[in-house]
């Protein structure tokens, strides 16, 4: 385990691991058998459930829960008060615990602030799901969804800026200049 930040209040549970370089702050815990990548930033009122696996250089915004099933890939950002869920059908007199949903978000996707991703599905490379939007199937790489339930309403650079495809599918990066071609509704980075 390597050398890391974490606020007094903070709560880490024996068996964590955890990154050299991240930072943890107010009033979060961190549960046993969570492990947090390398220079990742842990807001304050976060907490990390067992199991959860959290690539480097992640940001976890004030008030978010990442609850057993949840990974999230490298420079995922969980935005303020977006939620996870683990099982479809909870009920608080019936133990469910055998029947958790795995939920994957991969590198460098985007989850607003109050968004909730409901369990089961995955959220592609580079997607941005939109402030209070409500996930309810699968996001495609570089996909941007918003609403309740979330519908895809374009594609985003890895930079985060909407792209304009031409005629021949190709949209270019603002900030970045990469390029990006669109065929058979699916986005990929060609330059």
């Amino acid at each position: 385990m390597g050398t890391y930040q974490a606020h007094e209040t903070a709560v880490i549970d024996a068996g964590c691991t955890i990154g050299e370089g991240t930072r943890i702050w107010h009033f979060s815990h961190l549960m046993a058998g969570c492990v947090v990548g390398r220079d990742c930033n842990i807001g304050q009122n976060v907490v990390i459930s067992p199991g959860v696996v959290l690539g480097n250089r992640v940001k976890v915004q004030n008030n978010v829960s990442v609850y057993t099933g949840v990974t999230c890939g490298d420079e995922v950002f969980l935005g303020p008060s977006c939620v996870f869920t683990n099982v479809i059908n909870p009920r608080s007199a019936i133990s469910r615990k055998d029947q958790y949903k795995e939920t994957h978000v991969d590198q460098g996707a985007t989850i607003g602030a109050n968004a909730t991703i409901v369990c089961g599905h995955a959220i592609g490379k580079y997607a941005m799901i939109g402030a209070g939007a409500v996930v309810t199937k699968d996001v495609p790489p570089y996909a941007l969804v918003m609403g309740n339930p979330a519908r895809q309403v374009g594609w985003v650079s890895e930079y985060g800026h909407r792209l304009a495809f031409d005629e021949e599918g190709t949209a270019i990066c603002p900030e970045s200049g990469q390029q990006y071609q669109l065929k058979a509704g699916k986005v990929e980075r060609i330059s």
